[in-house]
């Protein structure tokens, strides 16, 4: 098939730039000279999905790797996907503009709940049918990762093939399947149960559920001898090379600069944290890594921005060597960011050493509103972490701090609440006192969702019933304290929680939603609950049984056959713990026995003799520079 003819579709369409591809660093390999072909798509617009690294980093890898291509695609935006239905053109991708049903593999990535009908959307815009069963030999293989893959089962009956976790190694796996089954001549089930051997790689088709009496899950067990239980997720040793090539668009994206991960995995254990479970163990970079790194990244792109990306910046055990390192080959020529820090006053010191001059918003996530509420969910810092923090800042030129607080964590009371208020009144005197008027302080709040392979995957997520009069105490109190407030859509949560802890009963409720004109429902102007509710009528599912119940310590999980490395014991003993406001220490301060296979070697290693080896060679490096 040739290349699609994207001139007329572009005639009407808000930001064309979306949609052109041809930026800088692109690749491009001739079509007819790669004989395997990977189509990558982030479900949601090209101004979210171009900043994910995830994918940035697989476009390098699968472009560098002999006779295959790697492209990319989008969600169009509603006018753009009217425009393809009206012309009779099917999505395609960026680079050679090819129809997406002529690629060998499609690679989801899912990072958010609310974009699983973009993922439908896209499917049918491309031809291509939306169920795996259904599918012909000449469909492309779809696959989906990210974290959104450790809960598969409501997307089981859309996607071929899951990758459970990190990516880096098995993509290249899977690419060499796919070399083989196209030489060979294998069919498509021939490949799934190849997929399935694979470790890491969980094929849906080959697993049955049955469900107990009261609609709980009883037992998941495999229909093919490829297919295995638990599928265990994969994980890298270490970090993969730094990209130091990355496209640049050309319009402003949600992340419009240089980054460099800095650091995978997080050792605060706090419990509402998913992505503080299933991203472990802790990895590094050393300080030389980094500047070498950010030297090509500069000379790449023309960006004077780097943003020190992890789970949490200032946990990183050379943080300020890192940032004194990148000040030494660079100067004041360079703008450093910390997209997260932690709440105390070592943050605002590394904040200043980024940036000397402009000082914008500083944020700090304090995350509930007393103190007993952060013993639960072991969030290990105290409000005089914050005053003092917040003083720093002050004193050291901020004027304005942003305060992230979540609403409806387990065994929070209204008291916890007004906490929020007062904790935050008390950091805007403070500024007052320094700095006078200028003191601007932003309370922002978002509703817990509990999430699988957490501890908090026991939990039941409040009603926006329940929600309502918090948010009226919030808007009531932070109105007269002149403070800033925002917050979520208690809807929107409702549907994060139904989706994140689903299982593949949800899959007709996804499709009869998406038939019914649901897609961007991340997007406010977009969401309608209203069609969600209705299919879940339509199904004889309730909201409320996914959500708005708290689980006995012994119920079977959708996601029991995945295997996230944290074992449910330890799971299992933090969510006992948050009863007794009992908090668990960094695990920078000894293991607590996760269960992560070689977690425990890998971090006595990473935070005892390596680290100490690093330290030495940053400071030398330092005063070399």
């Amino acid at each position: 098939m040739p290349s699609v003819d994207i001139d007329p579709l572009l005639r009407g369409v808000s930001k064309p730039a979306r949609y052109i591809g041809g930026e800088w660093n692109v690749i491009e390999h001739n079509w007819s000279e790669r004989s395997v072909r990977w189509a990558l798509i982030y479900p949601d617009l090209y101004d979210i999905g171009q900043s994910n690294g995830g994918l940035a980093i697989l476009y390098d890898i699968l472009n560098h790797t002999a006779d295959t291509l790697a492209e990319r695609c989008y969600t169009p935006w509603p006018d753009m996907a009217d425009s393809l239905r009206a012309h009779g053109q099917p999505l395609f991708s960026l680079e050679n503009r090819r129809s997406l049903r002529d690629f060998d593999a499609l690679g989801f990535s899912l990072s958010y709940e609310l974009t699983y009908t973009n993922i439908l959307e896209m499917l049918d815009l491309s031809g291509i049918p939306i169920r795996s069963l259904d599918r012909a030999e000449d469909d492309p293989i779809i696959l989906a990762g990210g974290s959104g893959a450790l809960v598969p089962e409501p997307l089981a009956p859309f996607i071929d093939a899951f990758v459970l976790g990190e990516a880096e190694d098995v993509i290249l796996e899977i690419n060499q399947l796919l070399h083989e089954a196209k030489s060979q001549g294998a069919s498509r089930l021939d490949l799934l149960r190849a997929l399935a051997r694979t470790p890491g790689v969980y094929v849906p088709r080959f697993y049955e559920w049955r469900y107990e009496s009261d609609g709980t899950p009883a037992e998941v067990f495999a229909t093919d001898d490829a297919a295995s239980v638990p599928v265990v997720k994969r994980f890298l040793q270490g970090l993969p090379p730094i990209l130091t090539k990355p496209i640049v668009p050309y319009l402003q994206t949600v992340h419009d600069r240089a980054g460099i991960e800095i650091q995978r995995g997080c050792t605060q254990g706090c419990r509402f944290c998913q992505a503080g479970m299933i991203y472990r163990p802790l990895r590094e970079r050393t300080p030389e890594e980094v500047v070498a790194g950010a030297r090509e990244l500069f000379r790449n792109t023309g960006f004077d921005d780097l943003s020190l990306v992890s789970l949490s910046s200032t946990d990183h055990s050379q943080i300020k060597a890192i940032v004194r390192a990148l000040r030494a080959e660079f100067g004041d020529e360079i703008g450093v960011s910390l997209p997260s820090t932690r709440v105390d006053s070592f943050s605002v010191d590394v904040a200043l050493l980024c940036s000397p001059r402009k000082k914008h918003s500083m944020t700090f996530a304090p995350e509930a509103g007393s103190q007993r509420l952060r013993n639960a969910v072991s969030k290990v810092v105290d409000e005089q972490d914050l005053l003092d923090a917040a003083r720093n800042a002050f004193e050291q030129g901020w004027t304005s701090i942003k305060l992230y607080f979540m609403v409806g964590l387990p065994t929070e009371t209204m008291a916890d609440v007004e906490g929020i208020v007062d904790w935050a009144a008390q950091v805007k005197q403070i500024g007052r006192q320094i700095v006078g008027n200028r003191a601007r302080v932003r309370v922002s709040t978002s509703n817990h969702v509990p999430k699988a392979h957490a501890p908090f995957q026991w939990a039941r997520q409040e009603t926006p019933a329940e929600l309502e009069p918090k948010h009226q105490l919030l808007k009531q109190m932070t109105r007269k304290a002149r403070l800033d407030l925002s917050w979520n859509d208690p809807q929107e949560s409702i549907l994060e929680g139904v989706l994140s802890r689903g299982d593949r009963r949800l899959a007709p409720v996804i499709e009869t939603a998406w038939r019914n004109g649901a897609r961007f429902d991340a997007w406010s102007e977009h969401f309608r609950e209203d069609l969600w509710w209705n299919a879940m009528s339509e199904h004889g599912l309730d909201p409320a049984f996914y959500c708005h119940r708290e689980r006995d310590l012994w119920e079977r999980f959708p996601w029991m056959h995945i295997a996230s490395g944290v074992s449910e014991a330890f799971l299992r003993k933090e969510w006992q713990r948050t009863w007794n406001e009992l908090t668990t220490a960094d695990c920078r301060d000894g293991c607590n026995v996760c269960g992560m296979e070689h977690a425990a070697q890998l971090c006595e290693l990473k935070l005892g003799d390596l680290i100490a080896r690093r330290r030495a060679s940053s400071e030398e490096l330092i005063s070399v520079l």
